[in-house]
């Protein structure tokens, strides 16, 4: 008897070489596609480089001397000090940093309080529930930016003056409050726009009041974007320096004021100026590294609907 052989499929080379000709068809985009990626590494790692070179900068200039930090060219190789951190801090008798930094600290803190207490109802009404032409509020709102800040300085000295706020901390929180709080009502607008609203029908279908809604159900689905809000709003008013220059002296003078005390008729002294904005720069570092995740998260929601 004659054996019987199996029989050959004939698609069997066919199916060998399927993953050859997969790899033949995709592999040069894939290798496109990871060099494309490789090169936006590089270019990011460039862009940071060149956004933080001026801040690392100014830190190498802080511990050098003097003599060595006024020298041009630069001297990348002189030899690091702390001296200059010591006579920020008082150490050489000179005016003590933590009164402006206290005062800094308060309006910046206070100010961001009072603009998120406001701006969060504002934005609840202008976004979730929505009055009448809400867009010609909120281009109102955005007007509001459009005036040179120099242009409202002499009547708001005069009104300080009248009512006897001047160098007086508290006039400028109120000043920080009103200037953060249309850019905080437009930024909070688009985060609580994509907040669900059935939460919030349920949550009013259970008896909950408005302050409930706002504290226990908007609050915590938009927090991310409450905390950029608030950050940025934290970075302006602790950065401002025209109104605090003008309107304070010695009692509610703030960090950025303190700074200018730096350039005197003596002449520019640059190794000190710079160790005291690393130090003033230090709080707003924090803030941010603190609350990154939360940034990142709040600067993004609504980028993808």
């Amino acid at each position: 008897m004659s054996t019987l052989s199996a029989p050959k499929t004939a698609d069997a080379p066919g199916k060998a070489s399927a993953p050859k000709q997969h790899q033949d068809k995709y592999g040069p985009a894939a290798r496109r596609a990871k060099r494309r990626s490789t090169a936006l590494g590089l270019l990011a790692w460039v862009i940071g480089v060149v956004f933080c070179f001026p801040a690392l900068w100014m830190l190498l200039t802080s511990l050098h001397s003097e003599s060595d930090a006024a020298t041009n060219p630069p001297s990348l190789t002189a030899p690091l000090t702390f001296d200059n951190f010591s006579s920020f801090f008082g150490a050489e008798g000179g005016a003590s940093p933590w009164p402006p930094l206290i005062n800094s600290v308060t309006a910046s803190v206070f100010s961001t309080l009072f603009v998120l207490v406001l701006a969060l109802p504002a934005a609840y009404a202008l976004s979730i529930k929505p009055v009448r032409k809400w867009t010609d509020v909120m281009f109102f709102f955005l007007s509001t930016k459009m005036l040179p800040v120099v242009a409202g300085l002499l009547p708001v000295y005069l009104f300080a003056k009248n009512v006897g706020m001047l160098d007086n901390i508290w006039l400028l929180v109120i000043l920080y409050t009103s200037m953060n709080l249309p850019i905080a009502v437009w930024m909070m607008q688009s985060f609580l726009a994509d907040v669900p609203v059935s939460i919030i029908e349920a949550a009013q279908v259970d008896g909950a009041r408005l302050p409930t809604v706002l504290m226990r159900v908007v609050a915590p689905v938009a927090a991310p974007g409450i905390a950029a809000t608030a950050l940025i709003c934290f970075i302006f008013s602790w950065n401002e320096l025209l109104f605090a220059r003008v309107l304070t002296g010695v009692t509610a003078q703030t960090a950025p004021v303190f700074l200018t005390g730096f350039v005197t008729s003596q002449g520019l002294f640059l190794a000190q100026l710079c160790a005291a904005s690393v130090v003033v720069s230090l709080p707003v570092l924090a803030a941010g590294f603190a609350a990154q995740d939360k940034l990142v998260q709040g600067l993004s929601l609504g980028a993808v609907k």
